[in-house]
Parts: C-alpha cells; sequence; structure tokens
C-alpha cells in the first residue's frame, strides 16, 4: 500500500498551492478548497494564518508527481 503525502500542488495553484494540494490530498475539488479558505478568511482572519502555515510546512510536490 502505497503511503500518501501531502504536497503543495505545482499544477493546481493560484498562490502557493495549498488548497491545490488538499484537494489532491483528500480527492475534493479545488474550488471547494479554496471557497472554505476564503470563508475561514472573512470569519476572522484564522484561514489566513492557516493558509501561511500549511505554505511554509507543507514541502512542494516533486517534479513528475
Amino acid at each position: 500500500m502505497e503511503k500518501r503525502r501531502l504536497y503543495r500542488s505545482q499544477q493546481n495553484r493560484i498562490i502557493g498551492g495549498v488548497c491545490g494540494g488538499l484537494s489532491d490530498y483528500f480527492g475534493w475539488d479545488p474550488t471547494l478548497v479554496r471557497v472554505v479558505f476564503a470563508m475561514l478568511v472573512l470569519a476572522g482572519g484564522n484561514g489566513l494564518l492557516l493558509y501561511l502555515l500549511l505554505w511554509i510546512l507543507t514541502p512542494l510536490e516533486p517534479a513528475g508527481m
């Protein structure tokens, strides 16, 4: 069984690839993940902090994946 890893997406990115990486990892639509982050930002700003932390801590997807 292959171990899944969370990466920031290189193909499906708008800013840092965090939402694209999360959508690849969980098998969700990237637009849904972006809308959830936007709602979190508008609901108090915690979404922005979470996005920045994930951007810093999540490695970039290796080439060829």
